[in-house]
């Protein structure tokens, strides 16, 4: 199990993030998850975002996050990270369409599109296959803001506390 924490920092239980979860999807919302790495000493640093927003009378959003120390050195090698980035993606969206079978849910990948020349567009085919195969909704940049931003932005973090 991971340790989730809000946008704001502040640590957040399993079951208390899933209470706000089941609230947002009553209230009609739509809730985005992605997972980015970035290498780090050897191996990476893993951030998954579930972000929330859409919900009636809603104004922003509202997101949470995980982040570990991936200390493989395998982790180094962008394929591997990319289909690992799937992979969380995936299982954390499996874990909520247990509880909430009928949720509103888009999962995002932070890979480029197969007409970019980008060192991840040659990977797009396989991981949105791989995702919508499971049986997901799927965006891949510029659509992919829970990956490219959210997750992104906390994979980037060098010192695990902030």
């Amino acid at each position: 199990m991971y340790s989730w924490f809000a946008g704001d920092g502040t640590a957040v239980e399993y079951a208390e993030m899933m209470d706000i979860i089941e609230e947002h999807h009553l209230a009609d919302g739509n809730v985005y998850i992605g997972s980015d790495t970035q290498p780090h000493n050897g191996g990476c640093i893993m951030s998954s975002a579930i972000v929330l927003h859409g919900a009636y009378n809603q104004r922003g959003g509202k997101y949470f996050i995980t982040r570990e120390v991936m200390s493989s050195r395998e982790m180094t090698v962008l394929a591997i990270r990319i289909l690992a980035e799937a992979e969380r993606t995936i299982r954390i969206a499996q874990d909520i369409a247990m509880l909430f079978p009928d949720i509103k849910m888009e999962l995002h990948v932070d890979i480029s599109n197969t007409d970019k020349e980008t060192p991840t567009s040659n990977l797009a085919s396989m991981i949105v296959g791989y995702v919508t195969g499971i049986g997901f909704d799927c965006k891949i940049k510029p659509d992919a803001f829970a990956a490219a931003s959210v997750a992104d932005k906390h994979s980037k973090v060098r010192n695990l506390d902030d």
